[in-house]
C-alpha cells in the first residue's frame, strides 16, 4: 500500500521539493497552500503524514497543528515541522503541541527521509 503525505506550504517551490523527494521514495503526495486547505484536506482524506511548514497566511502550521490535534487526537497523522523558524522555543512548542519530529530548512533528501524514518514512516 502506498503511504500518502500532505504537504502543506505557502511556498510552491518547496511544495515541489519534497514532491519530488517522496515520490521518489514511494509516497503518494498531495499539496495544500496553508492551515486551513490542509485542515479541509484531512477531513476529506487523512494522509499517513503531514510535512508542516509554521509561517503561512490564512492559518498558520501552529493554528493547524492545534486544530488537527483537537479535531483527530494527539498522534495521528505523525506531523514533520519543516521551517525557518530554528530556535528553541519554535522546537519546543512544536513538540508540546503534538508534532513527531522538526526540519529546518533548506532541508535535502537525506534529512527529509531520515526524519521521516526516525517517526517510523519508512
Amino acid at each position: 500500500m502506498t503511504r500518502t503525505c500532505l504537504v502543506v506550504d505557502d511556498s510552491r517551490v518547496v511544495r515541489k521539493v519534497a514532491r519530488r523527494i517522496l515520490e521518489t521514495h514511494g509516497y503518494s503526495v498531495a499539496e495544500a497552500a496553508d492551515g486551513q486547505q490542509a485542515l479541509d484536506a484531512c477531513r476529506i482524506t487523512m494522509p499517513d503524514c503531514v510535512l508542516l511548514d509554521w509561517n503561512m497566511p490564512i492559518m498558520d502550521g501552529m493554528v493547524f497543528l492545534q486544530n488537527l490535534r483537537s479535531e483527530f487526537g494527539p498522534d495521528k497523522p505523525p506531523v514533520v515541522f519543516c521551517t525557518t523558524e530554528n530556535d528553541m522555543d519554535h522546537i519546543e512548542q512544536a513538540i508540546a503541541n503534538g508534532a513527531q519530529e522538526y526540519i529546518m530548512k533548506p532541508f535535502d533528501e537525506d534529512i527529509l527521509i531520515g526524519k521521516l524514518a526516525q517517526v517510523g514512516l519508512l
